[in-house]
């Protein structure tokens, strides 16, 4: 019984940083029917910006690692490492997808692909080849545990939680509620509708991509103190698990990003806890084969109108 708890907290906190991140890929796809590659490297570039910004608390400051002050004033860069990534974000769209709308699609396809290669780049040269370990700043705190002693919940699944339920809520509370939240659903409905009913798209699509980019460092903090560590090719690692999740969900619909996320959250960890690891991803894989087999939109795709 242990075991089972253990791997469902391990599932649902790493699916809620999958669901993050998965979300951000949905949210432009949604808008532009664009898969933004780019989009797992800023999550990457995030995490970098993390160990540095942890680096310069626990070395440049002197904080001591591994307690509460330390990790409130690793939380204080949150929003700062947010708008580092948002404006990469946006700055990606600005350059290379914008000057391609009107293309041919393969087009900005390969422009998201070199993009992607460009930002991974960028994460060898902060950080090397190698992983880097984070400083400690996570109090190692066990908050919740099993009457024989043995921990199940601690500081660092609070801190997943703390700062990714909140983000998802506000995000669909934005999406479904305010005036710019509903320019974006009728831009992803008909870009050119909406332009001549007086929304202005190009701010609009600015506007998704600032928030795709602000959710990527979100997940790139979360990602770092969690895992403690960071490394240039985590874009792959995670954007992969994160597009499949926005897949099995319905790409382009919110909460089928979110739960999508959170059934391949819990389906790895179990696999790894009561299989093997190394059969986490066929399993993953072959789950997400069969639902686009009997179901090729997802399992909460949004229903698609005839147009004239």
């Amino acid at each position: 019984m242990e075991e089972l708890v253990k791997a469902l907290t391990i599932g649902l906190t790493n699916g809620l940083i999958i669901a993050l991140i998965a979300i951000g890929y949905t949210l432009v796809y949604g808008i532009l029917e664009l898969i933004n590659f780019a989009h797992a490297d800023v999550f990457m570039l995030g995490t970098a910006f993390t160990f540095f910004a942890t680096e310069i608390i626990v070395g440049a400051m002197g904080i001591q690692p591994s307690n509460i002050l330390a990790l409130l004033i690793t939380l204080m860069a949150l929003p700062v490492v947010m708008l580092l990534t948002a404006t990469i974000n946006a700055s990606i769209e600005r350059a290379a997808y914008r000057p391609l709308r009107n293309a041919p699609r393969v087009a900005p396809l390969i422009s998201a692909i070199g993009m992607s290669f460009v930002l991974q780049n960028v994460g060898l040269v902060l950080l090397g080849p190698s992983q880097k370990a984070v400083e400690p700043v996570l109090p190692r705190t066990d908050l919740l545990k099993f009457p024989g002693g043995g921990s199940w919940f601690g500081v660092d699944e609070l801190l997943v939680v703390a700062v990714t339920v909140p983000l998802l809520v506000v995000l669909r509370w934005f999406v479904s509620s305010t005036r710019q939240g509903k320019a974006m659903r009728a831009t992803a409905q008909d870009r050119d509708a909406s332009g001549l009913m007086g929304i202005d798209v190009n701010r609009t699509i600015s506007l998704t991509f600032l928030i795709a980019g602000a959710l990527a460092g979100a997940a790139g903090v979360v990602v770092a103190l969690y895992y403690g560590q960071t490394f240039f090719q985590y874009g792959f690692q995670f954007g992969l698990m994160s597009f499949t999740a926005a897949v099995l969900g319905g790409i382009g619909n919110l909460t089928g990003a979110t739960i999508g996320g959170i059934v391949i959250g819990l389906i790895a960890a179990l696999s790894d806890r009561f299989i093997e690891a190394k059969w986490t991803q066929v399993i993953v894989f072959s789950l997400l084969i069969l639902v686009l087999i009997f179901r090729p939109t997802g399992l909460l795709a949004e229903k698609q109108s005839e147009r004239a």
